[in-house]
């Protein structure tokens, strides 16, 4: 049975008090979709334990069918610490989005070793809108960023613009990665774009969210032949 970790935020506010946290759609749905297909899901962050949620997700009834998921709801309410992480045992990475993973997830080298294992062992790596803030700072064995060279997408600043997030930010998650050397491109405001580069796997934001699970498991598939 494949193994996919996904790595989560736990930055809860911004010094100002905006809540930031997990978008957990884009948790969801992508585990759902593992599930159905044989896929077993772990879930680390930054600091272990309850992963914060932003409240205005919490209606949703995609969102409300993974908290009454007993299995999806206790894994996610008692995330692993990255230490306790053995990255051979996973096949795949996933750093789902929510402004959150702005915050700690670059930062945060034990999640980014654990990943680059994973990708040195042959294993994906795939982020969903905000999420690739979390390849920043990925740095593999020759000392290269991750995603130098490297085709992808992201939250586009366009659309951080049209939220009136841009100001709140740490940084401009399209800049920052096109500074990393990334090749990025994007489509219209919230349109489902997904970007396959090798092992490399990304979606530009929430609409992204299935298609970049469906190419995971064919990948995954693919590697298990």
């Amino acid at each position: 049975m494949s193994k996919v970790l996904f790595a989560l935020t736990s930055h809860v506010k911004d010094p100002q008090g905006w809540e930031s946290g997990c978008y957990v759609m884009e948790v969801a749905v992508p585990y759902f979709y593992l599930k159905k297909n044989g896929i077993q899901v772990d879930f680390v962050s930054t600091k272990g334990g309850a992963v914060p949620v932003k409240q205005c997700d919490a209606d949703d009834a995609k969102v409300k069918a993974f908290f009454s998921d007993h299995e999806a709801h206790d894994k996610f309410y008692a995330s692993k610490l990255p230490k306790e992480i053995n990255a051979a045992d996973y096949d795949a990475i996933y750093y789902p989005g929510g402004h959150g993973a702005m915050f700690d997830m670059p930062d945060c080298e034990e999640i980014a070793e654990i990943a680059r294992i994973i990708y040195e062992n042959n294993g994906l790596i795939c982020a969903v809108c905000h999420g690739g803030a979390g390849l920043l700072n990925i740095k593999l064995s020759d000392a290269s960023f991750l995603v130098n060279g490297k085709k992808l997408t992201a939250f586009s600043n366009k659309e951080e613009e049209a939220i009136g997030t841009e100001s709140k930010v740490p940084f401009m998650l399209e800049n920052a990665l096109q500074q990393r050397g990334a090749k990025y491109s994007s489509v219209a405001n919230w349109q489902q774009y997904v970007v396959v580069d090798g092992r490399l796997i990304t979606g530009q934001n929430p609409a992204s969210d299935l298609e970049m699970a469906k190419k995971l498991v064919k990948a995954l598939k693919r590697n298990s032949l």
